[in-house]
């Protein structure tokens, strides 16, 4: 757990801004200039983490307990759960160790806190990337059921989407694999940014296109009812606006942790660079929070899992 620089372990070292301090304040850079840093306190990453275990997991626990919702549209958001929980606990898992360490409490041999270092690298790190997979996953569900509605139950099988679970895994476990290994060459940095990239301009197209689909839609009913202006003007400025909160929160929580990255590539020495290195924290931050909006966003929406949560919520008492 190496310290702070473009030349750390990609994904160690979660805090290394000051712990429990002001939440805002200038740091002086190496090279002179003084930078905004955002310090994150371990309590509030510790209680951010645990927020969105608790919800992952209650997710995981409906779907599994509703047979109804046994279908592969639920099992794609119910990996993306299991992902999002991986990511919290991997991260609340290596700030625990790094506070009981600095605390005196965990006496280990260097090797073995290495080797730990390695194994919680690598499961945040294939955790982000199953993460992303299965948001990308569940927009290519979305958009076979709207283009090919009369064929999406012969095209989206359920053995199909549990080949595509299956492989999203595999990949997820051998390519955090290979980018913790070599952590250290560039190529392991830009094929995570270029990963990024992809997933977020596959989005973006399937969803415009969604909406476009949907607004055309909108306006062949209004024309049946005489109101074509003024009900496709709502429903458009609705789904527009559903768009740009959809992919502005995946922007907002995931872009700033691979704009890091990007960095790292570019200028890794340059002072204002450094002040983003800074705030890495707060990138794992953002990516925590997503965690616990994804829920709101791709599941609590539906009726029968919202029932079905109650139940399981209710049975717990």
């Amino acid at each position: 757990m190496s310290g702070q620089g473009p030349q750390r372990r990609l994904l160690g070292s979660l805090n290394a801004t000051s712990p429990a301090t002001p939440h805002f304040k200038l740091a002086a850079n190496q090279t002179g200039p003084r930078c905004l840093e955002v310090s994150i306190p371990d309590g509030l990453f510790l209680s951010l983490g645990l927020v969105s275990v608790v919800e992952n997991v209650l997710v995981v626990a409906a779907i599994a307990k509703n047979r109804n919702l046994h279908s592969p549209m639920y099992y794609f958001i119910g990996c993306l759960a299991v992902s999002d929980l991986l990511v919290s606990v991997s991260n609340v898992l290596e700030t625990a160790v790094m506070l009981l360490a600095e605390a005196g409490a965990l006496a280990a041999q260097a090797a073995v806190v290495q080797q730990l270092d390695d194994i919680i690298d690598v499961l945040i790190c294939g955790s982000m990337v199953s993460s992303l997979c299965f948001l990308g996953a569940i927009a290519v569900d979305r958009y076979l059921s709207i283009f090919y509605a009369l064929r999406y139950h012969s095209i989206v099988t359920l053995p199909r989407a549990w080949r595509a679970i299956s492989a999203i895994w595999v990949a997820s476990v051998l390519s955090s694999t290979l980018f913790i290994a070599y952590y250290s060459h560039t190529a392991v940095l830009l094929c995570l940014v270029s990963f990024f990239v992809a997933m977020l301009v596959l989005m973006a197209v399937l969803y415009v296109h969604m909406l476009a689909r949907a607004c055309q839609h909108a306006r062949g009913i209004a024309r049946l009812h005489k109101r074509q202006h003024s009900v496709h003007q709502g429903f458009g400025l609705k789904g527009a606006a559903t768009l740009t909160i959809l992919l502005g929160i995946f922007f907002l929580c995931w872009g700033p942790f691979f704009l890091h990255l990007s960095l790292m590539v570019l200028c890794p020495q340059h002072p204002i660079c450094g002040c983003v290195f800074q705030n890495f924290n707060l990138f794992l931050t953002l990516i925590i929070c997503n965690s616990i909006i994804d829920p709101f966003i791709y599941a609590f929406r539906s009726q029968e899992l919202r029932k079905t949560l109650q139940e399981v919520v209710l049975c717990s008492w």
